[in-house]
């Protein structure tokens, strides 16, 4: 790059104090994209060992203390089954593993890989593809894959708690692309349409999203969705597409936007919704150069809304990830391989 003498005089001349400095490079900083997270050392030093995440997963399951599931004493004694840890109730005698019950039952790996995985998955902010988590974690591929997908479906189900409420933007996206030879456009055989989603604040920022699977965009289909995932009291905006008129089968206000020829990116109403498909296709051609949309579509985006509507700590999004898993039931390799419902 050429710079004039004068210019470089001028930049010598000009007085600056540092405070001044500190306020410019805060204002150029994104805040969310630049808080600090939680590095690598702070959190092997919590987790490093497996007696350390056995204590962790214990507090988060009995938090006052072991209780027994089946008679609800406290009191007990530890076994060890192997390298796990049992609890025998002193009562009923039921003993119940530290695992049992949760998203890491049946595992015969250290509970520190599990952590790890934790740990990877909900601090990449564009996704992990379970290759570079095997390369991680130091397992097989088929190891990577599984846990993999059994966090994600952690974060799905997560995420299927909360519905969209004030203003909703929503939109009609799809994965994947037209086949050689195949249709086009929405008539594509190869694409997997779903809903994209954000619900706003009163300042018009976004709060949190979802990127549901559906059948196609129909108003049975788009009715079904509203009821599930909107609050009855909430304003739809759309583009227009007929079917989104079926939210107000859920009590909720449709306002669509005559489009008069022009793309929703060239709309200013439809700034965020635009945003978050942007950012959706950057985070899956970066992170998966291959996988099977049509079967685990749902998954893929729900880890992607479990990140982004959890955004503002990272610093704590590994344990929330872990109290959720913690709290999910048992995900046998079968219930996994199914292919989601909605594709």
């Amino acid at each position: 790059m050429n710079v004039s003498r004068a210019h470089l005089v001028s930049l010598a001349d000009r007085k600056v104090t540092s405070n001044e400095q500190a306020e410019g490079r805060e204002m150029a900083m994104n805040r969310i994209q630049f808080q600090p997270g939680l590095s690598m050392p702070d959190f092997l030093k919590d987790y490093g060992t497996e007696a350390q995440c056995e204590q962790a997963l214990e507090a988060i399951r009995w938090p006052s203390g072991f209780c027994c599931p089946r008679c609800g004493h406290a009191a007990h004694y530890v076994l060890r089954d192997g390298v796990r840890k049992v609890f025998q109730c002193n009562a009923c005698r039921h003993q119940a593993s530290l695992i049992a019950g949760t998203v890491f039952q049946g595992t015969k790996l250290p509970l520190t890989i599990w952590f790890l995985a934790i740990y990877l998955i909900s601090q990449a902010k564009t996704g992990l593809s379970a290759l570079a988590l095997k390369r991680q974690l130091g397992v097989s591929y088929p190891t990577a894959w599984l846990i993999h997908h059994k966090l994600m479906q952690v974060m799905a189900e997560r995420e299927d708690r909360y519905v969209l409420e004030r203003k909703v933007q929503v939109d009609d996206a799809y994965l994947g692309g037209e086949r050689s030879g195949g249709k086009v456009g929405r008539g594509s055989e190869n694409k997997v349409p779903f809903v994209a989603a954000v619900s706003l604040s009163d300042d018009g920022r976004p709060l949190r999203i979802k990127l549901t699977p559906v059948s196609g965009f129909t108003l049975k289909a788009i009715s079904v969705w509203a009821k599930d995932h909107l609050d009855p009291a909430s304003a739809v905006f759309s583009d227009g597409l007929a079917c989104f008129g079926a939210v107000t089968e859920a009590g909720c206000r449709h306002q669509p936007t005559v489009m008069a020829g022009r793309k929703p990116k060239e709309v200013p109403e439809f700034k965020w919704i635009n945003t978050i498909l942007g950012n959706l296709k950057t985070s899956l051609s970066g992170s998966y150069h291959a996988f099977d949309f049509r079967k685990y579509a749902a998954r893929y985006l729900a880890a992607f809304c479990y990140r982004f509507n959890r955004r503002f700590d990272l610093r704590t999004l590994h344990q929330r990830l872990l109290i959720a898993a913690a709290g999910c039931a048992p995900q046998p390799r079968r219930s996994i391989q199914l292919a989601d419902a909605h594709c």
